[in-house]
């Protein structure tokens, strides 16, 4: 008996979770539409957790990289980061392509008469500047600026670094402000339960009809060759992190994050969950707090392969051969580029469509609306294999970094 009621104070959180995102799903089954009443206690739960991300990434890395003992150990992490960053991500894509030349997509699509958003053109330098900087403090404490933040964040980590005694106190607040916002996100994540039942009855009963459609075939092979990935991958990723005891330890904490991300489809609101999850993995703080903020934007396993799924739908719409090695190889270009560009938020961006319909060279009218639609549909297992890789990437690193007995070292202890 004692051993049940301490089995439930463990996995309390996650139990609820469940019973929260069970309820909802059934919601959204029996009631279709008419579940956008409960809609705003999702939007509630989502809006809390993105007005308190801003503030968890500027102390979590200025924190982490303020408390380095030395600066040339920050170049390395960082290059070990993106070395495990890119790597995953060209492994996701190839695997689609895989799945895309063994199940072919042979179909008509129907082109929808959805009216395109007016798209406002700039230079590619512009582009670049707007990526990577903001033109005012303020515009740092958008979402939309997450990438400016998060090299505001690194700078000001290398100052107080610099600055040695002096820095001293302000080093003290960084840390103090990164506990202050873990608790909290820790009390957010108290209202998951019924802010992610919310979504999946949303999810459920607006957009579980369409999957049925006409995109059926296309949604089909993404979600089992992505379910696939899931599994058999990130299992292979962790246990080179740690054997079969990094098996154990990320499959024993990744419940919670797996059903954030795919409830709210947004990596950055998944950010909370996963620095949780990466903590009881074992994994050290200073790359724990680098890593995973720095993946939410930057690494995206699940929207490589949602970029070779939906630029398989558009070559299948216009009867074109995607097969071509030229085809296939600017494809996974795309890719990479899309990982990089494009944004954390919930069907963020589209960014990697129009980049795809313009180098191909298809008629922007017809085939955006089509990528728009696979890629809402797509967006659930897009943002749980992107945002869950943040944290088995984070294992990878740690190895790479720290060692191979890096966890049994840790657990020993």
């Amino acid at each position: 008996m004692e051993e049940t009621k301490s089995l439930f104070k463990t996995y309390s959180g996650i139990i609820w979770l469940l019973c929260g995102i069970t309820a909802g799903s059934v919601l959204g089954l029996v009631f279709g539409k008419e579940v956008e009443l409960i809609k705003p206690l999702g939007d509630i739960f989502l809006n809390l957790l993105f007005t308190a991300i801003i503030p968890l990434i500027f102390f979590t890395i200025a924190s982490s990289i303020a408390s380095l003992e030395k600066s040339d150990k920050l170049g390395k992490l960082f290059v070990i980061v993106i070395g495990v960053f890119l790597s995953t991500v060209i492994i996701s894509a190839i695997i689609m392509m895989v799945g895309v030349l063994l199940f072919p997509i042979h179909q008509d699509i129907i082109i929808s008469k959805i009216p395109l958003e007016s798209m406002q053109t700039t230079s590619g330098g512009s582009q670049i500047t707007q990526l990577l900087t903001a033109n005012d403090f303020y515009e740092l404490l958008s979402r939309k600026s997450m990438l400016a933040l998060i090299i505001f964040s690194f700078l000001i980590g290398f100052a107080s670094l610099r600055s040695g005694e002096k820095g001293e106190g302000f080093r003290v607040f960084l840390n103090s402000g990164n506990e202050v916002m873990k608790q909290l996100l820790h009390i957010i994540m108290k209202t998951a339960p019924v802010g992610l039942g919310a979504y999946f009855a949303y999810q459920v009963g607006i957009f579980g009809p369409q999957l049925f459609g006409a995109y059926a075939k296309p949604l089909g092979l993404y979600y089992a060759v992505c379910a696939f990935y899931f599994v058999v991958f990130f299992s292979l990723y962790a246990f080179l992190s740690g054997g079969k005891l990094g098996l154990k330890v990320f499959w024993g904490n990744n419940i919670a994050p797996a059903l954030t991300a795919l409830g709210t489809c947004s990596s950055i609101a998944t950010i909370p969950a996963n620095l949780e999850a990466a903590e009881k993995m074992n994994v050290p703080s200073h790359i724990r707090n680098i890593a995973i903020p720095l993946g939410a934007p930057l690494h995206k396993d699940g929207s490589s392969m949602s970029s070779i799924i939906k630029i398989a739908v558009i070559f299948a719409m216009f009867g074109k051969d995607f097969t071509e090695p030229h085809a296939l190889l600017l494809a996974l270009g795309i890719t990479i580029v899309v990982s990089v560009v494009e944004g954390g938020i919930p069907n963020g961006g589209y960014i990697g469509e129009i980049l795809a319909i313009t180098i191909y060279g298809f008629p922007m009218e017809q085939a955006l609306p089509a990528a728009m639609i696979v890629g809402t549909l797509v967006d659930p297992m897009a943002t749980l294999l992107n945002a869950n890789g943040d944290v088995v990437s984070a294992m990878l690193i740690t190895r790479i970094s720290e060692g191979k007995d890096w966890l049994s070292v840790k657990l020993a202890r």
